[in-house]
C-alpha cells in the first residue's frame, strides 16, 4: 500500500457493509510523556465539525424554526454587504463570505473575533451562488444562528440534542473551560508540539473519537436526528447561477458514480488531521483521526482502504 512507509499515530475505525472490520488506536496521545492513545482518546476533528453544524441547522428547520432560504441576517447581525446571503448559501459555501483563514494562527481566537474581522472587510468575495468557495466564516455565522434560534449556546445544543442522545461520551466542544482527560496533543511531522489553541465554534473546535463519529454516521443513516427529506438535502449538490453543479451539499463533499453515492469530509489544523468517508449505499465508512501533522499520508490511506472495502 502507498501509505505503508508512514507510521500512523492516531485512531482508525473501518466499517464494511455494516460490520466493523477495524477499530484500533496506535501510537501516543502525548509523545513527551509516552502516554499511549486508546480507542477513547479524543482527537481534534477540525472541519469534520461542520457536519454537526449542518445537522443542527436542519434540526431547527425540521422544527420549523427557520427556513434554509431565509436571510442569515434575520437571525444574526451581519455587515451591510452580507445582509442578503441565505442560510442555504452559507451551508453550501456559495455565499461569497470571506474566509478568515488569515487569523488561524491567533491563539485563543473566538467567534466574536471572526465577526469583528468580517465587519472590517468591505465586500463579499463574489456574488452569492455564482461560485463555490470554501469559507470557515460561513459556519461561524451558522453557529451563531443555532444559538440565537435555539436560545442555547452551541455547546449546550450539541450536548443536549446530538452528543447526549447518541451516547457520544468522548466528544466535546472545545471551550476555554473544557477539560478532556483523555485528550490527544497535536504534533508536527518532526514530533514537535503543534497543539490546537483557538475557540471558534461551528467550523471546527470539536474533539471526538472514531467510535463516537460512527454513532453519528449511524444516526444519519437511520434518520434519528433529521428525517429522510432533510437528510437527502444534505447530500444533494448545489446548482450555481451559471448552471454548473458543485460537488458539495451541506457539509459533505459528494462523489456520485454509476448510481453509487459516497460523501466525505476532511479536516486539518495544527498537528491534527481527520477524514470521514461514508458509502451511502453499502453502510460502509472509514474514519481516521491523527495527531502527527502530515507525517502519515492520510489521503493515500483513505484511497487504498476504499478499494479494499468496496
Amino acid at each position: 500500500m502507498t501509505y505503508s512507509k508512514g507510521k500512523l499515530n492516531g485512531s482508525v475505525l473501518i466499517v464494511k457493509n455494516g460490520k466493523i472490520v477495524c477499530n484500533t488506536a496506535l501510537g501516543y496521545r502525548n509523545i513527551e510523556k509516552k502516554i499511549k492513545a486508546d480507542k477513547n482518546t479524543s482527537f481534534y476533528i477540525a472541519s469534520l465539525r461542520k457536519s454537526f453544524t449542518a445537522t443542527a441547522i436542519l434540526m431547527l428547520r425540521q422544527k420549523e424554526l427557520l427556513n434554509l432560504d431565509d436571510k442569515a441576517s434575520q437571525y444574526v447581525k451581519l455587515p451591510g454587504y452580507a445582509t442578503n446571503i441565505t442560510i442555504r448559501q452559507l451551508l453550501q459555501h456559495t455565499s461569497g463570505i470571506k474566509d478568515y483563514e488569515s487569523l488561524f494562527s491567533k491563539t485563543g481566537l473566538t467567534n466574536l473575533d471572526v465577526i469583528h474581522w468580517l465587519y472590517a472587510q468591505k465586500s463579499l468575495d463574489f456574488a452569492p451562488d455564482s461560485q463555490f468557495k470554501y469559507s470557515n466564516s460561513g459556519y461561524i455565522i451558522l453557529s451563531r444562528i443555532i444559538e440565537n434560534v435555539s436560545g442555547k449556546s452551541y455547546s449546550t445544543f450539541m450536548n443536549q440534542y446530538i452528543f447526549g442522545p447518541l451516547h457520544m461520551n468522548n466528544t466535546y466542544v472545545y471551550e476555554p473551560t473544557t477539560v478532556i482527560q483523555n485528550k490527544a496533543l497535536g504534533y508536527n511531522q518532526q514530533q514537535k508540539s503543534d497543539d490546537y489553541s483557538i475557540f471558534t465554534t461551528g467550523d471546527g473546535g470539536i474533539y471526538s473519537t472514531p467510535e463516537d463519529l460512527y454513532q453519528f454516521d449511524q444516526a444519519l443513516r437511520n434518520f434519528t436526528l433529521i428525517n429522510e427529506s432533510n437528510t437527502a438535502s444534505m447530500y444533494s449538490p448545489h446548482k450555481l447561477s451559471n448552471g454548473k453543479l458543485t460537488n458539495y451539499g451541506f457539509a459533505w463533499f459528494i462523489d456520485q458514480k454509476e448510481g453509487e453515492k459516497s460523501v466525505s469530509h476532511t479536516g486539518g489544523l495544527n498537528g491534527f488531521r481527520a477524514v470521514f468517508w461514508r458509502d451511502l449505499q453499502h453502510n460502509s465508512c472509514i474514519i481516521a483521526l491523527t495527531n502527527q501533522g502530515d507525517a502519515f499520508p492520510l489521503a493515500d490511506f483513505l484511497n487504498d482502504t476504499k478499494k479494499a472495502i468496496q
